[in-house]
């Protein structure tokens, strides 16, 4: 029997370089939160509700007075812990922990130190943690998103001409990886000292990853 040649065709893969460009852009931060507890303990729960109750009203008018308006003042927590010692191998009825913990936005950086002293001085007895961030994030990221499409064509290039490649100026698929998307936060201790707090917000890294693939 006849059986006629048939040309098969095949297909070619299409030939890629695919590169990873990075992008950062560093701003300065323009808000400011701080986190700052209330912790009162007695034998009687009441007592202890009542004192950390009139602590934390203190401090709530001291950062009225400061103009920092209500809707930027958050309870974070509230919770009531029984304490026990042990004695002999034995627990020990201590009394009631309070604690009260409220977050405080600032616009103003540079108020930081001065929230800090003041509500220490007013009845706060611990600051856990200062958080500083940029409001405008999505303006920064998509700056740094042009840096790391241009860190990619740079890279694409150097790998063409240097393997003697031609490759096509515009890319056939671009994909954002993770490692910029979140908003970028610094935390910094917070150290008392004499004469006032000092807090530097310094400055903030935000970040864009991009994969991209060119044809050649």
């Amino acid at each position: 029997m006849y059986y006629p040649y048939i040309r098969q065709q095949v297909k070619h893969s299409s030939r890629l370089i695919t590169v990873v460009g990075n992008g950062e852009v560093m701003a300065e931060p323009d808000v400011a939160t701080i986190q700052l507890e209330i912790n009162t303990q007695s034998k009687e729960l009441q007592e202890a509700q009542q004192e950390n109750a009139a602590l934390m009203n203190q401090v709530l008018q001291s950062l009225y007075q400061l103009g920092i308006q209500r809707e930027n003042i958050q309870t974070v927590t509230y919770s009531i812990f029984p304490r026990y010692d042990y004695v002999d191998g034995e627990q020990v009825f201590r009394g009631y922990e309070v604690t009260n913990a409220i977050s405080v936005t600032l616009s103003d950086i540079q108020q930081v130190g001065t929230v800090i002293d003041t509500v220490v001085a007013n009845g706060a007895n611990r600051v856990s943690n200062v958080q500083f961030s940029v409001r405008n994030v999505e303006q920064h990221k998509q700056e740094a998103i042009v840096k790391a499409l241009q860190d990619a064509q740079v890279k694409a290039s150097t790998i063409a001409n240097t393997l003697h490649l031609q490759i096509d100026s515009q890319p056939i698929k671009v994909t954002e990886l993770d490692g910029g998307g979140e908003p970028p936060v610094a935390f910094k201790s917070v150290t008392m000292a004499a004469g006032g707090t000092p807090i530097e917000g310094g400055q903030i890294s935000i970040r864009s990853i991009m994969r991209v693939q060119y044809e050649y």
